[in-house]
């Protein structure tokens, strides 16, 4: 008998933006079609824009000079992506990689400049996004670095639980296929690796595997191997 699942409320990375200043963002946009397989941006880039997710995902990744890719964020609609830096000409650290056809607003640095000089209430919610960014970047390096690759491991289930979950009693379905190559580019593993520790929380019964999609169903012995800190699911996402 197929189990019931309630989907757990997911939060994009705008709700710091009040009603209005996010539609002051909505009226600067100019919106674009993009194929899944294309790219926002390059690594290297000039960062001139911002991009709202209204419909698809994309991730955000960084490569090393050996062609090991490393996912550092999977965006999704209700996302705005792209480097918080509007008043320097900087370039992307960073490949934006469409992994679902997506429909985006484009937001041009000129206008958001203008947005921010205009008004001081969108140039606080524009630090508060900014932020949030900020303390994602510190939340993942501190589970790439802090609890070794168990802990990166488990911190990344719960993110993903908090991202794409959908809850039946204590069970949490993670409602996206997520392959074990997806999970190794991101806490920077080998895939064999990560069939080892996943073969060895299923031993555990911690997780499980339903439809080829990932099952949480000891939540409290993931969070006990990452030392998890309890953040807000707004940061505890992937």
């Amino acid at each position: 008998m197929k189990e019931h699942y309630n989907v757990i409320e997911a939060h994009g990375n705008t709700n710091c933006f009040s009603e209005q200043n996010f539609n002051r963002l909505l009226v600067t946009m100019k919106e674009r079609m993009v194929p899944e397989g294309s790219h926002l941006f390059w690594e290297g880039d000039y960062s001139d824009k911002l991009f709202y997710i209204k419909r698809g995902r994309v991730k955000l990744t960084k490569s090393t000079d050996e062609g090991k890719e490393l996912i550092l964020y999977m965006y999704q609609a209700g996302d705005m992506v792209g480097q918080a830096d509007p008043f320097f000409s900087t370039k992307h650290s960073f490949t934006a990689e469409v992994i679902e056809e997506s429909e985006v607003g484009v937001i041009e640095q000129k206008d958001l400049e203008i947005l921010i000089c205009q008004h001081c209430d969108f140039a606080i919610d524009f630090m508060k996004w900014m932020g949030i960014h900020h303390r994602l970047t510190q939340t993942k390096f501190r589970d790439l670095m802090m609890y070794g690759k168990p802990g990166a491991l488990c911190s990344t289930l719960i993110r993903l639980g908090n991202t794409y979950g959908e809850k039946n009693g204590d069970n949490i379905l993670i409602n996206k296929k997520i392959t074990h190559t997806d999970l190794s580019n991101m806490i920077g593993a080998t895939r064999e690796s990560v069939n080892r520790m996943l073969s060895d929380l299923r031993k555990k019964d911690a997780v499980e595997y339903e439809n080829g999609m990932i099952v949480i169903k000891d939540l409290g012995m993931l969070q006990e191997i990452c030392h998890c800190e309890l953040c807000p699911n707004e940061i505890c996402r992937i």
